[in-house]
């Protein structure tokens, strides 16, 4: 099979791989749509020492089981495979699992390429009336759909009033997710324009440029979905007094929080992993049943082209949310 691999930092190449092994209890799923994620860059500037090259990046999949019981059925990919025998699974806090491995990350090859080879439970069927394009979002919406739900569990008061971090899909998804789940006024703060102009216009979204904040405003939730120093920043000085920071980016490793005002303040820090199977299956339910809105932000371009689109991220030439790639 044809499959994008990374070779080198900043270097992918579109080779002929063999055909994925197939082990017992697991299933083939030809590819249809795989989206590129933050993670898939740090890993292509060699940010990433989890994943050496050469490797198959790519985790945000959907596509049609091939042969079996199963076959034909139409699925999106939950990539984070777990034990279910830890006490991290079992207490439903699978994404904590000791053991957890996720498609892209060694032993496990990723999905930028024409199939891959899950567990029949990572698998989550979808209807004939929701589109590949649509499907292969569960996994980043998940992640804001996983932290949405832990802050506004830990929040004290009502959920009014949220600020959103960063306008890429894991930013776009917590907003979307932010509404879903009942929170009335949400804003996202995202500083390229072209990008900022795009969740406006076809995303529907309030977006603002970080100038545009008024220093003294105040939410009930922050979640930030980028993770440097002077996001985290900005969010330990607009949530307000007794409210939530969620956050997923991964950005930078130190740097940023006021703890002095987080202290005195009352403000809780939730530190959020991808999601449990659970906010996994609720996102594809979000999603099939149009709670999230029609998912119709993504830009689409061939496999063969993959290398040209993390070129294009990185240089900060593309304004859709999410690019996806079709092998």
């Amino acid at each position: 099979m044809k499959a994008l691999v990374q070779t080198a930092p900043e270097a992918l190449a579109l080779r002929e791989v063999p055909d994925p092994q197939v082990p017992p209890g697991h299933h083939l799923v030809r590819i249809a749509h795989s989206g590129i994620c933050g993670s898939d860059m740090h890993a292509y500037l060699g940010h990433d020492a989890r994943r050496p090259t050469p490797l198959i990046l790519g985790h945000e999949a959907a596509g049609t089981i091939e042969g079996g019981p199963r076959r034909g059925e139409r699925v999106t990919i939950n990539p984070l495979v777990t034990c279910g025998t830890c006490p991290a699974c079992r207490s439903g806090r699978d994404n904590l699992c000791a053991t957890r491995q996720i498609i892209s990350m060694p032993p496990r090859e990723g999905a930028f390429a024409e199939a891959v080879a899950m567990p029949g439970a990572n698998l989550i069927p979808i209807p004939d009336d929701t589109a590949f394009a649509q499907a292969a979002l569960a996994e980043p919406i998940a992640c804001g759909w996983h932290t949405v739900r832990l802050a506004r569990g830990a929040l004290d008061g009502a959920a009014a009033t949220a600020l959103v971090i960063g306008g890429g899909a894991i930013g776009l998804g917590a907003a979307l997710s932010l509404a879903a789940q009942g929170v009335e006024t949400v804003t996202i703060l995202e500083p390229n324009a072209a990008r900022r102009a795009t969740l406006e216009t076809t995303c529907r979204q309030t977006a603002i440029a970080p100038n545009d904040l008024d220093p003294g405003a105040q939410f009930d939730l922050v979640i930030d979905g980028v993770g440097y120093a002077a996001t985290r920043a900005t969010a330990s000085a607009h949530a307000r007094p007794g409210g939530v920071i969620g956050h997923i980016g991964l950005g930078e490793a130190e740097g940023g929080l006021d703890i002095r005002r987080m202290t005195l303040q009352e403000i809780t820090f939730i530190g959020t992993y991808t999601y449990t199977a659970a906010d996994f299956r609720e996102t594809v339910a979000a999603i099939t049943d149009g709670r999230l809105g029609p998912l119709d932000w993504t830009e689409t371009r061939p496999l063969s082209e993959g290398a040209q689109a993390f070129a294009d991220i990185r240089a900060g030439a593309v304004a859709a949310p999410k690019v996806l790639l079709v092998p």
